[in-house]
């Protein structure tokens, strides 16, 4: 029993450094700066997010699927999605594209209260029982149309949407608090996009585009 306890140290220490190596060469080398970003990645153990047959590439430069045609981010651009949202410990978040949970758990860690949505059920309910198992505690997930957004629970001091569609859906900018910042990939095309950042203040709305991006659809009666 104690040899198992000190493998199970050795592989923690192992991902620790893994995790280190991933933020320092993949996340810093390219620009991002945001502390609780960083730190972020650090701490979330990105292997546990994907299928077991692919842990050993978790942390590599590339996306990955995680079933039922569904893909997790690479990491840089989990990254830069999270610090472009310029977002402070304490505010809300809402997430539209729950996936594997990944981006929430980012999200959860910068101390950010996380409001996620996604509609694939099979992904619900697989992703509601890692993050439990995980103890993020400050994610509430919701099974819906994620572009008619969560109403309920609005206005969000952050929008982040992790799938592509034609245009910003309305119902999104609605529940945007002011001031307030929402970031999604946006595109005229299937899985070619722009990241666009949405930002609400004194009534008024603009829109700025960034870098080129690739996300699965977004899918909903605002969507795809």
């Amino acid at each position: 029993m104690i040899g198992g306890e000190k493998r199970g140290v050795m592989v923690q220490v192992d991902k620790r450094r893994v995790r280190e190596r991933m933020v320092r060469d993949q996340l810093k080398s390219r620009g991002i700066t945001d502390k609780a970003v960083l730190r972020a990645m650090s701490t979330v153990p990105r292997h546990l997010f994907v299928q077991e047959a692919l842990q050993s590439q978790a942390y590599e430069d590339n996306p990955l699927p995680i079933g039922h045609a569904q893909t997790i981010s690479q990491p840089y651009i989990v990254a830069l999605m999270s610090q472009y949202l310029q977002a402070e410990e304490g505010m809300t978040v809402l997430e539209i594209g729950t996936g594997s949970g990944y981006q929430a758990a980012i999200l959860a860690e910068m101390g950010l209260q996380v409001y996620s949505v996604e509609r694939l059920r099979e992904l619900h309910v697989e992703t509601r029982q890692r993050l439990g198992k995980l103890k993020y505690f400050r994610i509430r997930l919701k099974l819906d149309d994620g572009t008619l957004g969560w109403p309920e629970n609005a206005p969000y001091d952050r929008i982040m949407v992790t799938a592509g569609g034609p245009k910003v859906p309305e119902p999104l900018i609605d529940q945007l608090a002011d001031p307030g910042m929402l970031i999604m990939p946006v595109g005229g095309s299937k899985r070619r996009q722009e990241l666009v950042i949405v930002e609400k203040s004194e009534g008024q709305v603009s829109r700025r585009r960034e870098g080129g991006v690739a996300f699965v659809d977004l899918v909903g009666e605002h969507g795809w």
